[in-house]
């Protein structure tokens, strides 16, 4: 079962739970488990985050969820929803436990370790000074050993305790066995198997050192979730009663109009009813080119009115927003488990057991084989082989491999606009091999726009696309709205030798038209007919065989062909073509660079698909032409049943079933919410290169991941055999599995940058 399968079960409910003092891999099984056994509870345990999401069945409340937790030695707290929750900060215990480590660490190092520093009585006050690390400054870590011991469990902090309190109690049975061995100076007890404050000390201030890194670290991997969460605007101005309101947004309804001045952030998503602007939408959809809007143009939420002010319905509020369905998208991400982190939860969960039967066995083996067991020759290199096992082993950079690599690498990708749904889907991408694209709204714009006029006899094409945009003006046709479009900016041009008004189109009187046909219409003293053959015919008007096979031309070439006939002769033909967005071309070859077969599926002709493909760099053996909704679903199988893993990429509804059978369903932004509901990577903005960007930054966090985990891995196998070997100093131990953690957080960090350098081209 998915990660999603858990946290959408018929019946169930899904409670967010913040738990407190969680410090491996170790614990966040123990919890898992522990929730696990409430009969029909599953949950998804995440260790940066301190949290669990919870799929709960009827019956279950609460409280007992929090009671089972509490059980399990940890503190657990119900979340509470938040409009925007504030990044947890480095608990203020922690620094002081370390500052005041560090502060008594350092004597007794030196007096410890440095002969000039000894004098008589020096055990003694090094013991002194070490007691408050060891009990106040540990205390975290012998709590938690505490309590699980009390559960008959083990994590990385009973590695730790009972490394510092070994040190520590045998030095203290030294100094009571012989009160005067650090009488004079220079003596360090080399005897009787010698002094260890120093090392009790050090591996306490070292281990705190990397919590306190690591819990700084883990909140840098946050900050973007955190960032996204706090996009939203915190106030709108609603128009009630004809008057102007300022109210928290939280407070906005469906079907209030808001006022959006320049400058400010639109509350909420909506539709623009009055008013034209340029909307800056970088911060939501990654894409920096602000879009321009007007009338009926929907809006999302959190992004920027840049020039004119806008009314702007609201459609969607609260946790129905753009804005809180990315949140919860990442959210959800981040709280699942990849495949490949199963292996490090499987050996955590049995490695500090197997740890310490090899600690015990090190002293044992040590005490027996190093030097004369009755005159205490072998009990410090025992001792010191023993304590230097039990730190090195702690499994934290373990623990952290995977969540924090999914926190950074996700939390990057809200910030460039791509919303990545589970962990699986890093998976998915590294496996992808090829990749269908759906042509309208995904490689095209999906609006059509005037291509060329080709004017017939005395006619020109300047007067062809004017009159033919006047009378399309009255109609709300796309085609129509396309050709009125480009008349109106050729009129806004004023290069052309008739009269017009100010660069305005010239009215048109008579007006008339049929659905799939034309329109017609009397503009000044000339009747003017524009539609298909039929319509055309249909008026008594019949095109020449030069004419016929010039339109022919132009739909083999893969336009739309309409005609424009003036007082009953034909004056000309305008094509129109479905745009290419800007950068597909480009998206395409990136797609070829990450090792991607790009194909092109489309339910137009052949010869539009042809033509798209063509410019975009596909090959016309890839191109899947003339393919209905219900077909798309049909090619994807087909291509799963030879052998290719597929990813699909598209916008609309009838893309849905494909997005959901395919191996990876990616969906653009600006498409529908059941398109976007149905894929497993959805890109917010409009723009196909970030669609490779989106596979490249799902390879990338998945490499990170993988690099995590070889060194957790690659550190405790290496690290333990050392140890047990006696050729490792538990001091350099603790600093090396302090080091370790902090190594893996800021491994995962480095995605952060991803997107701000040279682009990646492979996995």
């Amino acid at each position: 079962m998915s990660n999603q399968d858990l946290l959408h079960q018929p019946g169930s409910r899904v409670v967010e739970l913040d738990i407190e003092g969680m410090t491996c891999a170790s614990c966040v099984n123990r919890v898992e488990k522990k929730l696990g056994k409430l009969e029909g509870v599953r949950a998804l345990v995440n260790l940066p985050l301190e949290s669990a999401h919870v799929t709960v069945p009827e019956g279950i409340t609460n409280a007992q969820l929090v009671d089972t937790v509490n059980a399990a030695g940890y503190k657990a707290t119900v979340r509470q929803p938040a409009p925007t929750p504030e990044p947890a900060h480095t608990p203020v215990n922690l620094r002081r436990r370390l500052v005041l480590a560090a502060l008594l660490t350092v004597p007794v190092f030196l007096i410890s370790m440095v002969p000039a520093f000894h004098f008589p009585h020096w055990g003694w006050v090094a013991a002194g000074l070490a007691l408050p690390v060891v009990t106040w400054a540990a205390w975290p870590f012998h709590r938690a050993a505490a309590v699980n011991a009390r559960h008959f469990a083990s994590t990385m902090d009973t590695l730790v305790s009972i490394g510092v309190a070994a040190a520590y109690l045998f030095s203290v049975w030294q100094l009571f066995s012989d009160p005067l061995m650090t009488q004079h100076p220079g003596m360090k007890g080399m005897e009787q198997g010698g002094l260890y404050f120093e090392v009790a000390a050090v591996v306490t201030t070292f281990l705190l050192l990397g919590r306190y890194l690591e819990a700084n670290a883990k909140q840098r991997a946050g900050d973007a979730l955190h960032a996204l969460l706090s996009l939203g605007a915190k106030d709108a101005t609603v128009l009630r009663d004809g008057r102007e309101q300022r109210i928290p947004a939280e407070q906005l309804a469906v079907g209030d109009v808001l006022v959006v001045r320049p400058g400010e952030k639109i509350a909420t998503d909506g539709v623009v009813i009055d008013g034209t602007s340029a909307v800056d939408a970088s911060l939501v959809t990654g894409e920096s080119v602000p879009v321009e809007v007007g009338p009926d143009s929907r809006v999302t939420g959190a992004t920027i009115n840049t020039s004119g002010r806008l009314l702007v319905k609201a459609t969607r509020v609260g946790s129905e927003t753009t804005l809180a369905q990315m949140a919860r998208l990442v959210s959800e991400a981040q709280t699942g488990k990849a495949p490949i982190a199963r292996l490090a939860d499987r050996i955590s969960a049995v490695f500090v057991p197997v740890v310490l039967v090899i600690a015990a066995a090190t002293f044992i083996l040590w005490l027996l084989f190093a030097g004369d067991p009755g005159a205490g020759g072998g009990l410090r290199p025992a001792f010191t082989a023993a304590v230097a096992v039990l730190v090195i082993a702690c499994p934290c950079a373990l623990g952290l491999a995977t969540p924090v690599g999914l926190l950074t690498g996700t939390g990057r990708g809200a910030q460039l606009g791509i919303l990545i749904k589970g962990p699986q889907v890093l998976e998915d991408t590294r496996t992808v091999d090829t990749i269908l694209l759906d042509k309208t709204g995904t490689v095209t714009t999906g609006a059509l726009a005037v291509d060329s006029t080709l004017a017939f006899g005395e006619f020109e094409e300047r007067e062809v696309l004017r009159l033919a945009g006047a009378v399309e003006a009255a109609s709300e046709h796309p085609v129509a709205r396309a050709i009125a479009a480009a008349a109106a900016v050729q009129e806004a041009d004023g290069d052309h030798t008739e009269a017009h008004d100010g660069g305005q189109l010239p009215l048109v009187h008579g007006f008339r038209s049929a659905p799939g046909g034309g329109v017609t219409g009397t503009v000044g003293a000339r009747q003017v007919t524009a539609g298909r053959t039929g319509w055309l015919e249909g008026n008594g008007i019949a095109p020449s065989e030069t004419q016929l096979q010039a339109q022919a031309a132009a739909e083999a070439a893969g336009a739309t062909a309409i005609w424009v006939a003036v007082d009953g002769a034909v004056a000309g033909i305008i094509s129109l073509r479905d745009t290419i967005k800007p950068g597909s071309a480009d998206a395409v070859e990136r797609m070829k660079a990450l090792g991607l077969r790009p194909l092109l599926l489309t339910g137009d002709n052949a010869a539009v698909a042809a033509q798209v493909a063509a410019a975009v760099g596909i090959p016309p053996e890839d191109v899947y032409a003339g393919v209905l909704p219900e077909g798309k679903v049909e090619v994807v199988k087909t291509l799963q049943a030879g052998g290719a893993t597929v990813a699909m990429a598209g916008d609309g509804v009838n893309d849905a079933a494909a997005l959901a059978q395919a191996d990876l369903g990616i969906a653009m932004g600006s498409g529908t919410d059941v398109a976007i509901e149905a894929a497993d990577l959805t890109v917010m903005g409009n723009d196909l290169s970030q669609v490779a960007q989106a596979i490249e930054l799902s390879r990338r966090t998945l490499a990170t991941i993988k690099t995590n985990l070889f060194w957790a891995f690659f550190y405790n196998a290496v690290g333990i055999p050392v140890a047990a070997l006696g050729l490792l100093n538990p001091m350099i131990a603790g600093a090396a599995m302090a080091a370790s953690s902090v190594l893996v957080v800021a491994n995962s960090l480095r995605l952060r940058n991803f997107g701000r350098k040279a682009r990646v081209t492979g996995a």
